[in-house]
């Protein structure tokens, strides 16, 4: 399940030839990374046609808002970031998810200029021209090859599809991004290497379902570089780990295939990490909930995978107080839990979403239960979390540099997927620089992160 993240007006860097005449467009980025990428793909075009991007409200002709209105926490935090910006600008465009939910934006905010939803960066590009005519003449060295980047230049996130066809009943990103549609792999294989060309130095694989890429194509051959490449996440993930690039795979779904992507984690740059959604351990549940893959043994897959990789990662969401989740289910996700040694989970208390099926079950569970629940999960996790990562006090491992003080650099290692996992804190060495690969000695571990020292 996606997380929420807010993202201020990006402070953009503007060309030496920017003046204050050219128009210019501030920019609020809402959600998860998927919903980045469209942020990065509008701020692009507003770049590449010549406008600014302005840092400040008061800066700012108008403002676009990208939205998230997966939870309603997601909403409510999106409709008070479109008042924000509706208070400090007095003009703003509506996008993103919660824009396919047009009626609920134009209640709360009727002085809106345009609503549009997700994966639409013609349709915002048409607003922004409606109301803020566009620069003459406008130069294409304005955008960097790459595109415009909201993450720091040493990793981007590279979005394979949109949509999905599954029908979970907790879920309504089907009604609001639509069903699956594969990117070509040609383009995302290039745009992959433009990245790594420009600097990047790990690519974040995601989607929906990245397993189920080239499902809606039918695995149809593509074309990069004067050779054939199936779109198959399978071929792609290997092309990709050839860029010279550390690769993480998001969104991965327990399909069988996914065996194939484990055995490939030993060579170039595919991680040995996986991001695989289970979100929880009951049949019963599990079929209430309509996942895909319900009937696998995620166990046994597991065990299959760390005896290929013993150094992999997994990560993992869960819900907890799903309708109708009786303790015993609930004690059923727990012992799960023990016997996969997850190193890495999320959980959430379950969030009766406005359109989900799941709102029709019957059982429902008090909040109070469900964040009970959540709350037990989360401390078992932090006990396995805690086990997994002191085994690896003592061991040599390459991290990648976010940032460097005075007090040292905060790294992270194969394990540490940007803003959602841990972190290495290693301690102040004249060899450390943001945005490079070191390696290093861990010398301690807490419940998430680990601490290490320069070789």
């Amino acid at each position: 399940m996606p997380s929420v993240a807010r993202r201020p007006v990006p402070r953009a860097r503007e060309p030496a030839s920017a003046t204050p005449a050219q128009p210019a467009v501030g920019f609020v980025s809402l959600g998860c990374p998927k919903a980045l990428v469209d942020s990065e793909r509008i701020l692009t075009r507003l770049r590449a046609e010549g406008y600014r991007i302005a840092p400040r409200y008061e800066d700012a002709d108008l403002v676009v808002v990208n939205t998230c209105g997966f939870i309603d926490a997601a909403v409510t935090e999106s409709l008070e970031a479109i008042g924000e910006a509706l208070a400090e600008n007095g003009k703003v465009i509506v996008t993103g998810c919660l824009g396919a939910r047009q009626a609920l934006v134009k209640q709360a905010h009727p002085r809106v200029l345009a609503v549009t939803g997700p994966r639409a960066t013609a349709e915002v590009m048409r607003e922004v021209h409606r109301h803020l005519p566009r620069p003459h003449d406008p130069f294409t060295s304005l955008v960097p090859p790459q595109g415009v980047k909201l993450t720091p230049r040493h990793y981007a996130y590279l979005k394979i599809a949109e949509g999905c066809n599954h029908r979970c009943t907790f879920c309504i990103i089907p009604s609001l991004r639509g069903e699956l549609v594969s990117r070509p792999v040609g383009d995302v294989l290039e745009e992959a290497a433009a990245l790594v060309a420009a600097g990047v130095k790990e690519l974040l694989v995601i989607s929906q379902d990245t397993s189920a890429y080239g499902v809606d194509v039918r695995y149809r051959t593509g074309f990069w570089g004067g050779r054939p490449v199936r779109t198959r996440m399978t071929e792609l993930a290997r092309a990709l780990g050839g860029l010279g690039a550390w690769v993480r795979l998001h969104y991965v779904y327990p399909y069988p295939h996914v065996d194939e992507v484990v055995a490939y984690m030993s060579e170039g740059g595919l991680l040995p990490y996986l991001d695989v959604p289970f979100q929880h351990a009951s049949p019963r549940i599990l079929r209430l909930m309509k996942r895909p893959a319900r009937g696998e043994d995620n166990l046994a897959r597991i065990r299959r995978w760390r005896a290929a990789r013993p150094d992999i990662t997994l990560r993992s969401t869960f819900i907890a107080g799903f309708p109708g989740e009786t303790e015993a289910e609930f004690e059923e996700l727990l012992a799960f839990l023990e016997a996969a040694e997850l190193d890495r989970v999320g959980c959430f208390a379950y969030s009766p979403v406005a359109g989900a099926a799941a709102n029709a079950l019957p059982g429902a569970i008090p909040d109070a239960v469900k964040e009970e629940r959540r709350r037990r999960l989360m401390q078992l996790q932090e006990e396995i979390s805690a086990r997994r990562l002191r085994r690896r006090v003592g061991t040599m491992i390459p991290v990648l540099v976010d940032s460097v003080s005075t007090a040292g650099a905060v790294a992270r290692g194969h394990a540490d997927a940007p803003g959602i996992d841990g972190v290495v804190h290693v301690a102040p060495s004249p060899r450390l620089k943001a945005g490079e690969f070191a390696t290093v000695r861990v010398t301690g571990s807490d419940v998430h992160d680990l601490r290490a020292e320069a070789v």
